[in-house]
């Protein structure tokens, strides 16, 4: 994919209409993590989603309104996601076009995650704490984001520890060919795997991507919630898991290289990254 493909992702038909281009819904926050879903709901909205709804224990959604006009909020009972209500999520979840799962839900809501992953069919992307209980042959129709130590804790949730060894010592190419061929059943039922690092690896069934954009200043929090939701905005639009992976990839790291240019070093912040998507218009047509 190349970087004029990308910013097809983000045009618009000049007769759209509201929803055209996508109803997202994001599932997570807790008292500790506010800043979490918030970063991921307005990425969603820069990446062009028409509306962006967070579900969220009440005092987070409360604080999150106070944030910002711009974030539509279900407001869940008590201060965290748990089995009892689950099950109204999944049918909540069905009016929209895709959702995300995870960011700064906490391990308090393990249970909630698995029931929802397992039960929602809708398109998904799912990060953070709804990964780590969670094993591979849980997923379908979904975008995972793990970084590295998320991986492993997955691998070794499905079994696969034995690959843990090899995929240490390989390099990003290595890395992906050993996913991809040990993680058939996973990526034969409709799911894409984002792999977070130096190099970000995106796999589907039959596909393979690198992304080598972004820098050392990205290990700070809240940019994989950005990802996240760039992730899940792309999704509601376009419906392809694989396109949505790569372009989310593949911007959050272009800002990110503006920003350390810009501020000539590390000093820059998550926030800033939402605050400058706006260059994504400048993008060279330069190739990926």
């Amino acid at each position: 994919m190349n970087i004029n493909q990308i910013k097809k992702l983000m045009d618009r038909k000049k007769t759209s209409h509201k929803g055209e281009n996508g109803y997202a819904l994001i599932i997570g926050g807790s008292e500790e993590y506010v800043g979490a879903v918030t970063l991921a709901g307005l990425a969603a909205l820069r990446c062009g989603s028409d509306t962006v709804t967070i579900a969220a224990p009440e005092k987070v959604a409360w604080t999150i309104n106070r944030y910002t006009p711009d974030l539509i909020t279900h407001k869940i009972r008590g201060g965290n996601f748990n089995i009892k209500n689950a099950k109204d999520m999944v049918k909540f979840a069905d009016r929209y076009d895709a959702i995300c799962l995870g960011n700064g839900i906490t391990r308090k809501a393990d249970k909630f995650c698995q029931y929802f992953i397992k039960k929602s069919g809708k398109l998904k992307v799912v990060d953070a704490d709804a990964l780590k209980s969670m094993s591979f042959k849980d997923f379908h129709n979904s975008i995972l984001t793990p970084h590295e130590t998320e991986l492993e804790m997955m691998l070794v949730n499905s079994g696969k520890e034995f690959l843990l060894p090899k995929l240490r010592e390989s390099n990003a190419k290595e890395k992906a060919e050993i996913l991809q061929g040990n993680l058939r059943y996973f990526l034969q039922n409709n799911n894409v795997l984002l792999v977070k690092g130096p190099t970000d690896i995106i796999l589907s069934r039959n596909k393979i991507a690198f992304n080598r954009t972004g820098n050392q200043g990205m290990t700070k929090g809240g940019t994989g919630d950005i990802l996240a939701g760039l992730c899940v905005g792309f999704l509601a639009k376009t419906k392809d898991l694989f396109k949505s992976a790569v372009a989310a990839s593949y911007i959050n790291g272009w800002v990110g290289d503006q920003l350390l240019k810009k501020k000539k070093g590390y000093t820059f912040i998550s926030s800033d990254i939402i605050e400058d998507l706006e260059k994504i218009n400048k993008i060279s047509k330069k190739k990926e």
